[in-house]
């Protein structure tokens, strides 16, 4: 079973919303998940995605791929969390 790291869209239209999720590779982007890990909502200012990087690295341990869009947002995450930890 293999597995991926990506996007599910669950938003309207005009308001997109995705979540991020653990899902079998060869399923449906909409299809069914194993884990929700987190939201990426694009259209709010500031922090638009917000991860479990716990279970990220959980499942990067166990094999996960994350897509090259969600490779990218992890990647976002991470520096954010580091610069909110050296800031505090």
């Amino acid at each position: 079973m293999a597995l991926k790291i990506r996007l599910t869209k669950v938003g309207s239209v005009h308001q997109p919303l995705y979540r991020v999720v653990v899902a079998e590779a060869r399923s449906r982007r909409d299809g069914a998940a194993v884990e929700n890990i987190g939201t990426y909502t694009p259209r709010t200012k500031g922090s638009p995605i917000n991860l479990n990087l716990e279970r990220v690295d959980y499942w990067l341990s166990k094999g996960a791929t994350p897509t090259d869009t969600m490779h990218a947002m992890i990647k976002k995450a991470r520096r954010a969390a580091a610069a909110k930890v050296a800031a505090s």
